[in-house]
């Protein structure tokens, strides 16, 4: 006999799919008479949310079902209808949620949906909260999640000594560096990176319908034909303000060693992603330029180490 977890655990799994930013990860599970009759996740900003999929998929088999969502149903009309809408037009007797969603513009669907005479329940989930942390983390700060990411050869350099460092990691690591610009919705770079490495920025892998947006850090406005906008402010947090106050959710920053220095000194970095190449430079721009605040203690713990491809992903979460 399924249970309620293992039908939450499922709209988790689904909810990872795609690339929704800036709108939250989610999942959806429909089951009636004991069997799952629908499923669907939110794939793209823009695109159908979760419910509305497995409804679809669902069909006349959604009524009088139990729906699993991570996320509690947005109640709102957006650049979709509101998901309670279709919930209730569908006949479902049940509504389980994981997450109560902290977006006062979209909070409330518990409460219409218990008013039209759906049973709610909220099943508190720390499966649906990681999936979200993203969005989770810019609803409660009012700032996007940071990621900064380096890619550094064994013996710890991100570039050569005239700053040229393109393919310093495998095809492999490539991808999922171009997957994380996707998942966070956008992407800054230091003037110095663009105007040696001139980046692209893009997510060039399958399933992006939104491309990520692209900022370049340049307060002395150098750089003159970066593909995408620049970012003349001088201090980090009022930067993180401002891209928040425009929508973004997550803000992956790719380099160059002296811009991640700034985010890493200002305490803006809630995640580092360090892939490591088994090449040798032997001399070059290294990866971790001395700290202004000299014996201070790391507040980031190991989190996640894994093999991508020929490279090594390491992940290092800031400490609560």
């Amino acid at each position: 006999m399924i249970t309620d977890r293992e039908m939450m655990l499922r709209a988790v799994e689904l909810a990872r799919g795609g690339f929704p930013a800036p709108n939250p990860r989610v999942g959806c599970v429909i089951v009636r008479d004991g069997a799952v009759v629908g499923e669907g996740y939110h794939d793209h900003h823009g695109g159908p949310h979760a419910e509305v999929v497995a409804l679809g998929a669902a069909k006349e088999r959604a009524r009088s079902g139990t729906a699993y969502v991570t996320l509690e149903p947005c109640a709102h009309y957006g650049r979709t209808p509101p998901c309670t809408d279709a919930l209730i037009q569908a006949g479902m007797a049940k509504v389980v949620y994981a997450v109560q969603d902290p977006n006062p513009k979209a909070a409330g669907g518990a409460a219409v949906l218990q008013g039209q005479g759906i049973v709610v329940e909220h099943l508190t989930t720390p499966e649906a909260e990681e999936v979200n942390r993203i969005f989770l983390h810019a609803q409660h700060t009012g700032r996007p999640y940071v990621i900064a990411k380096l890619a550094m050869t064994l013996d710890g350099y991100i570039a050569r000594p005239d700053g040229t460092s393109k393919w310093i990691t495998g095809e492999e690591a490539r991808a999922e560096g171009h997957r994380l610009r996707a998942e966070m919705g956008a992407v800054l770079v230091g003037a110095s990176t663009a105007a040696i490495d001139r980046p692209q920025l893009t997510a060039r892998i399958p399933g992006v319908l939104n491309q990520p947006a692209r900022y370049v850090l340049d307060p002395q406005g150098r750089v003159k034909d970066f593909p995408g906008e620049t970012l003349r402010e001088t201090q980090i947090e009022a930067l993180l303000q401002d891209l928040r106050s425009r929508g973004h959710i997550g803000l992956l920053v790719e380099g160059g060693a002296k811009t991640v220095a700034g985010f890493l000194e200002a305490d803006l970095v809630d995640e580092i992603w360090a892939f490591q190449s088994p090449d040798l430079f032997g001399d070059g721009i290294t990866a971790w330029p001395p700290r202004k605040k000299s014996g201070q203690q790391s507040n980031f713990l190991l989190h996640e180490v894994r093999r991508v491809g020929r490279d090594a992903l390491t992940i290092w979460r800031k400490l609560p």
